[in-house]
C-alpha cells in the first residue's frame, strides 16, 4: 500500500496475542491502524480512548481484497484515532 509501512502479526512475532493484547501491543509499537478480518473485535473491544484504530475487512479473499487495495488504503487514510472501519469488496 504506497505511503503506509504494512506489518503482519505473524512477522512481528504476534501471532499467538488476541485482540486487547494485539491492539495493546500494536498500539505500543506505533501503529496507527491495525486491520483485521475478524469481524467481532470491535464488538469484544471498546476503542475508545485507543489512539490505533481498526479496520475490518469483510472478506478473508485475498485475490478480492487485492483487486480492490484503494478501498483499504482510502479507510486507513480517513482514520481517526480510536476508531472502526468496516469494508465489504464487490
Amino acid at each position: 500500500m504506497p505511503n503506509h509501512t504494512v506489518e503482519t502479526a505473524y512477522e512481528k512475532g504476534w501471532s499467538n496475542l488476541k485482540n486487547g493484547d494485539l491492539l495493546t501491543r500494536a498500539e505500543s509499537d506505533g501503529f496507527d491502524a491495525l486491520i483485521t478480518t475478524d469481524q467481532n473485535l470491535p464488538y469484544q473491544q471498546n476503542l475508545a480512548g485507543w489512539k490505533i484504530s481498526v479496520v475490518v475487512l469483510l472478506t478473508t479473499s485475498w485475490p478480492r481484497i487485492k483487486n480492490h487495495v484503494a478501498l483499504v488504503v482510502q479507510a486507513i487514510d480517513n482514520l481517526q484515532p480510536g476508531s472502526y472501519e468496516e469494508i465489504s469488496f464487490p
